[in-house]
């Protein structure tokens, strides 16, 4: 069944942050005692909250982490930030797409809201999307819970099962699924597990120019 609503992660979706937050990550996380690399950072974090990340390096270090800490994370993504964020390669012609098709679209993202604007913002994204972003920052639990995207659909309208998300990261497929949605997983990032992807219940796709004739039945 086509999607009335369509509801899209941020980062690895609609903005080229991934591989650049989590090189960023990495180094904070090794300067704790723990010698870690970008890629291994997206496939052990990517898709949570930062909140979550905390209790994760914690134990990953042994660790406490001051209160802070997922602050000190955001504040030095705004700095990398700084340099300009792209967009996906293709993701504003599948936007027109979706606007052909008179088919509404919005965001579930685990990141704050300051974040989504500043990046949305530098890759000239925001315009299209102001009003129709929904962040883990207004619910009790981030992803894997279903929190944000339940939050997407009722504030637009919809029902559940009337949704589909475009996700990249584990536990955005898991929050998905668990929300009763229909989900597809953008996995051109060489870091996305597959295999875990397609066992969560993700239909996969590596190029994003593809995803129009995905999501709908007739050209």
């Amino acid at each position: 069944m086509d999607p009335k609503l369509v509801i899209f992660d941020c980062d690895g979706v609609l903005v080229d942050t991934e591989r650049m937050v989590n090189a960023s990550l990495a180094e904070m996380v090794t300067e704790l005692g723990y010698p870690i690399a970008g890629p291994e950072c997206q496939q052990r974090f990517m898709g949570r909250t930062l909140e979550n990340v905390k209790e994760m390096v914690e134990a990953l270090t042994g660790r406490t982490l001051p209160n802070d800490w997922p602050d000190q994370v955001r504040k030095r993504d705004l700095e990398v930030f700084a340099a300009g964020v792209p967009a996906i390669a293709g993701i504003a012609d599948v936007l027109d797409a979706l606007d052909r098709r008179n088919v509404p679209y919005c965001v579930g993202s685990s990141g704050k809201y300051a974040k989504m604007r500043t990046t949305l913002g530098s890759s000239g994204l925001l315009p299209r999307l102001q009003g129709k972003l929904f962040s883990a920052e207004d619910c009790a639990n981030g992803k894997p819970a279903p929190d944000v995207f339940h939050l997407a659909a009722k504030s637009m309208g919809y029902r559940p099962e009337d949704c589909t998300v475009i996700e990249d990261s584990l536990p955005g497929v898991q929050a998905a699924r668990s929300a009763g949605m229909a989900v597809y997983a953008y996995v051109e990032d060489p870091a996305c597990d597959r295999e875990a992807l397609a066992d969560a219940g993700a239909h996969l796709f590596d190029n994003m120019a593809a995803l129009p004739g995905l999501l709908f039945s007739k050209p």
